[in-house]
């Protein structure tokens, strides 16, 4: 799964890398953005790529509180077109997204019981940014319009790198046409399901992090998270 992630770059360089103007910096110059948090995301809800801000955590349209949604927020890509809370989603441009980021978190197990697991940060392209694969959903809660999100995940492997840490990884949409075809409204959900290619292992790389990310209660936050401490 992907649980934790980052986001750290600022509204005017997404802008310019995805093209989309970004209004207000919510979810941005973030180094541990958790779940049921506010994050940045590009959908497509009217034809045309625009930039959102959503619950990470998916609450289905027919949900009547955001009861559940901390556990949905990855969507296995095995299964995403049939899951009751996700099937509806998948087969509509209009309701696949683009989870903005540049690295994400992953854990190592520890050989023996007891010992704190090692939190390692994952980069593509030596930082770049990309997207996650994503969907989408407005749900009304309580009188309000609430919008909010799942990424996709498969198996890690054969991504040598990411297998070496742990047996799922999230899709990732690293290049501009492939994201943009994830967001088009020509696509059913085969079609889109098959742009989520397994990432090269010569694109991702990965190193130790800071194992303050371990830390229970509120989540830490700074570029030091991103390192191990020497």
């Amino acid at each position: 799964m992907c649980g934790r992630y980052a986001n750290t770059k600022r509204p005017a360089e997404i802008d310019e890398h995805f093209g989309v103007p970004i209004r207000g910096d919510i979810g941005t110059g973030r180094f541990n953005i958790a779940p049921t948090e506010e994050v940045l995301a590009i959908v497509a809800p009217h034809g045309q790529p625009e930039a959102d801000v959503l619950r990470w955590g998916l609450v289905p349209s027919w949900a009547k509180d955001t009861k559940g949604s901390s556990k949905l927020i990855n969507a296995r890509m095995e299964t995403v077109a049939t899951s009751p809370a996700y099937r509806g989603l998948i087969p509509k441009g209009s309701r696949r997204a683009l989870q903005i980021a540049d690295g994400y978190f992953e854990w190592l197990k520890p050989e023996k019981h007891g010992q704190p697991r090692q939190p390692f940060f994952f980069q593509v392209d030596r930082g770049a940014l990309f997207a996650f694969a994503a969907v989408w959903a407005p749900a009304k809660i309580d009188g309000e319009w609430m919008h909010s999100i799942a990424l996709l995940t498969c198996p890690a492997a054969p991504n040598r790198v990411a297998a070496a840490i742990h047996d799922r990884m999230p899709v990732i949409l690293a290049d501009r046409e492939t994201q943009l075809a994830w967001l088009s409204a020509d696509l059913g959900a085969e079609d889109a399901l098959a742009l989520c290619r397994l990432l090269s292992s010569d694109r991702l790389s990965a190193r130790p992090a800071n194992p303050a990310l371990n830390r229970a209660g509120a989540a830490p936050e700074g570029p030091e998270l991103l390192v191990a401490p020497s």
